[in-house]
């Protein structure tokens, strides 16, 4: 690239920001701005940001009361919610999100973060959220504006009020929301399909990294051979000469939400396979990113259990920061066999071989990433907690999980960043 971009994101949970670090190495002093906490950010623009955060934050927690969370939480999701597909029609009326944004631009919402970017050499701004990238349309960022999307299909609110007039391009990380973004009124030539930027560092750009993680991982998930005896020739093909085997145990990583939700689902996976546990046959890692307390969580529980931290089978992951906890997440999963999560931008990481297990879903758009997985064959709902042994070892047993795993890699796009790359330097 002849000049850096600015890459702009928001720390509100972790999807936009695990997509903004993704893209580190395309931005100026490969440092990712956050539109809602920057240095000198005016008061009045940070306060309408944590309102956003806060309030999306209880609700997603506030979801699990009796009777009135769920009565909540459809009013609130009913603001981001993705209407039906067909018939395929003009989508490209404004609500609630543009009614309810436009008007605090209009009183200088943002216009701070955005004259700070505008440099004289107009590098181009990539936004991993589309609030910023409105903002950047909307005060008129001297250069290109591009948003990149983080779900398998989005609403309405990721267009802009004026869709037909505007500037803003967009990277799609799958085809079904390039043909939202048209029923939106995006032009097409302001549409790029370039899949979902995932860490580089853990592909390779010839995707030596991944292809030597995925024969592990196969080892690990076929441990009867049933997949790897059905589709021998393919696997060599696709992947070359296999290990006798696998360099780890199998590794089952539970990663909780950036709210904090659904953290007791860990704690079950922890009871149902502790004896599994003990005689060093399954490893566990535990997320709990950035957050302290869903740390402290894990070790009460783990302590209760009596599952002994020293033989290193049982691992939580938490860190300080957002950039300390990414890289930590990316290198721990290349020993990672099983991802199991709710279907946030997480679900795109099955293009690198990982089978999800997928956790009851928070929200709209979550619908719609494990729709998107289910079809692809790259995940499968999880089953009763109270029986896991039973149903995740027959799984192992069927060959199933390794099935995921390869249909994930293959049908899935591991090279999103570069195809992000190519087009900013076009």
């Amino acid at each position: 690239m002849s000049k850096k971009a600015w890459v702009v994101s928001i720390n509100m949970g972790y999807g936009h920001q695990r997509t903004a670090a993704a893209l580190r190495d395309l931005a100026a002093r490969k440092r990712v701005i956050n539109a809602n906490d920057y240095e000198g950010i005016p008061k009045g623009d940070k306060s309408v940001w944590e309102g956003s955060r806060r309030f999306y934050e209880f609700v997603s927690r506030f979801k699990k009361a009796p009777f009135i969370g769920n009565i909540v939480f459809s009013l609130f999701d009913a603001t981001q919610r993705i209407t039906e597909f067909y018939p395929k029609r003009d989508l490209s009326q404004s609500n609630f999100t543009q009614k309810r944004t436009y008007p605090l631009f209009n009183r200088g919402w943002g216009k701070h973060l955005i004259k700070k970017l505008s440099t004289k050499d107009k590098r181009p701004l990539i936004s991993t959220f589309y609030t910023p990238a409105f903002m950047a349309e909307h005060f008129n960022y001297p250069g290109d504006i591009y948003c990149v999307v983080c779900d398998a299909d989005i609403s309405r609110a990721w267009a802009p009020l004026k869709p037909k007039q505007s500037r803003i391009k967009y990277f799609a990380p799958t085809k079904r929301v390039a043909e939202r973004l048209r029923l939106y009124g995006i032009r097409k030539e302001n549409i790029f399909l370039t899949g979902y930027p995932l860490p580089m560092e853990i592909i390779g750009k010839r995707l030596e990294k991944v292809k030597e993680d995925l024969k592990q991982r196969i080892i690990n998930l076929d441990p009867w051979g049933v997949y790897q005896k059905r589709y021998g020739e393919m696997l060599k093909e696709k992947l070359g000469e296999f290990p006798s085997k696998a360099d780890h145990p199998l590794t089952v990583m539970f990663a909780v939400g950036g709210a904090g939700a659904q953290k007791e689902i860990g704690v079950q996976i922890l009871k149902q396979l502790r004896d599994n546990i003990s005689n060093g046959e399954v490893k566990i890692i535990l997320v709990a990113g950035t957050k302290k307390k869903i740390k402290e969580y894990f070790e009460k529980e783990i302590e209760n259990l009596r599952i002994s931290p020293s033989k290193k089978m049982v691992e939580i992951l938490f860190e300080e920061t957002f950039e300390e906890y990414f890289d930590s997440f990316n290198s721990a999963l290349r020993k990672t066999d099983i991802l199991w999560t709710k279907p946030s931008e997480l679900s795109f990481y099955s293009a690198l071989g990982l089978p999800i297990i997928i956790a009851p879903t928070i929200g709209s758009q979550e619908e719609f990433n494990k729709d998107w997985l289910l079809n692809s064959g790259f995940g499968a709902e999880e089953e009763n907690a109270g029986f896991i042994k039973d149903w995740l070892f027959d799984w192992l047993r069927e060959g199933r999980l390794a099935e995921m795993a390869m249909e994930g890699f293959i049908e899935g796009e591991q090279l999103g960043v570069l195809r992000i790359k190519e087009v900013i330097e076009k």
